[in-house]
């Protein structure tokens, strides 16, 4: 499998914001958002190719690590991800997915983190028609949500946003504290002006607010 980075930080995002993990970051992703922050996984994809042993050995270098996230790009397209993911589990390790729910697969994992995309997200240029047509799948989240542990998790860049993603809450029958709405920004700046208001629709709806940890401690870099 082509994988973009490996590397060992703390959980910048979700219920799990916070706790030390190792990141692996597959390369190739089916969407093309427009504010993707990570374009070398899907805009123009880079990686090294490597087995699932060279992996789990590479991940293996931060001993103290008991999460492991399987992040991208689009880790369900990944060939051999579920061989990865049953691997880490069988060595006693937290599996995070980091999907937008768009492609299911049957892996094994403790908890699916779908961020289904929004039509904030949709490209200009000859990806917009193949993104719209794909990053709204409800049959696959609700696939995802009927077998999993989950979370919701939705980028907002606008109030606007949260008429669209009630409407995906809706169709997944996701409860309230499944659901995290989170501001979209690389910056602090833009994160603190968007997350005032953010933070407010949590409040009005009982959903949950995230930041974006990783951003305000390293800022906007790779291998954090």
């Amino acid at each position: 499998m082509q994988i973009a980075e490996i590397f060992y930080s703390v959980q910048g995002e979700g219920g799990l914001i916070g706790v030390p993990s190792v990141f692996v970051r597959t390369s190739g992703c089916n969407l093309r958002c427009s504010w993707c922050d990570t374009p070398y996984t899907s805009w123009q994809p880079e990686g090294e190719e490597l087995t699932p042993e060279e992996v789990i050995g590479r991940a293996g270098a931060y001993a103290a690590a008991r999460h492991v996230v399987l992040t991208g790009g689009e880790p369900m397209i990944a060939p051999g991800i579920a061989d990865l993911a049953a691997r880490f589990r069988a060595r006693g390790l937290h599996v995070t997915f980091e999907t937008a729910g768009t492609v299911f697969a049957p892996v094994e994992c403790d908890l699916m983190s779908i961020s289904p995309k929004l039509s904030n997200s949709t490209p200009a240029g000859p990806f917009r028609n193949q993104h719209e047509r794909l990053r709204r799948q409800p049959n696959v989240i609700r696939e995802l949500t009927s077998r999993y542990e989950y979370q919701l998790k939705f980028v907002i860049t606008r109030p606007e946003d949260l008429t669209e993603a009630r409407e995906v809450i809706a169709e997944a029958e996701a409860p309230p504290e499944k659901v995290i709405l989170m501001p979209e920004g690389i910056t602090a700046e833009t994160l603190n002006e968007r997350g005032i208001w953010v933070a407010e629709l949590c409040k009005q709806y009982g959903y949950r607010f995230s930041p974006r940890l990783h951003v305000y401690l390293y800022g906007h870099k790779r291998g954090t």
